[in-house]
């Protein structure tokens, strides 16, 4: 959910081009289903939550991520990822500026409120090439049963 909140920067860059590119920024960030700026994270990863009669699979797209910065846990029904991704620029020289930076670093934290019946004993988390996949068995009570319809 977009609440369509603004960000506030420290430019001051009061020029007609930066009026109208703020304008944009606005009407593109209320308008967009992205998470918002509100929750308070550098950068937050794209997830797929997927669901059939047997688990829950949740995905998890982390590019440039150690396996040793992530953690996954579970928490009163509510599965967090949440890790760090690490700044890799240079400072080597001075003099080169970064014309475009769009790479995002920081930490993050998505969480996930699973519903009842999950097996989390038996949950399963494998991380490869940038991407984290975590199974979730669910409990045979929360699996759907047949009702077999008698015929008098």
């Amino acid at each position: 959910m977009k609440w369509g909140l603004t960000r506030k920067t420290n430019d001051q860059d009061y020029s007609v081009d930066s009026f109208h590119k703020e304008i944009d920024r606005v009407f593109n960030d209320f308008f967009s289903f992205e998470p918002s700026a509100f929750f308070k994270s550098d950068w937050l990863p794209k997830v797929d939550v997927r669901e059939d009669e047997k688990e829950i699979n949740v995905t998890a797209e982390l590019p440039g991520i150690d396996e040793k910065d992530l953690n996954v846990s579970l928490e009163q029904g509510m599965l967090t990822i949440s890790g760090e991704k690490k700044s890799e620029r240079e400072e080597r020289d001075k003099k080169k500026n970064y014309v475009i930076s769009e790479r995002h670093y920081g930490s993050f934290s998505r969480s996930i409120s699973l519903p009842e019946g999950v097996k989390a004993d038996k949950i399963k988390a494998e991380f490869k090439k940038g991407i984290l996949n975590i199974e979730i068995p669910k409990d045979e009570s929360a699996q759907p049963k047949k009702i077999t319809i008698n015929v008098n």
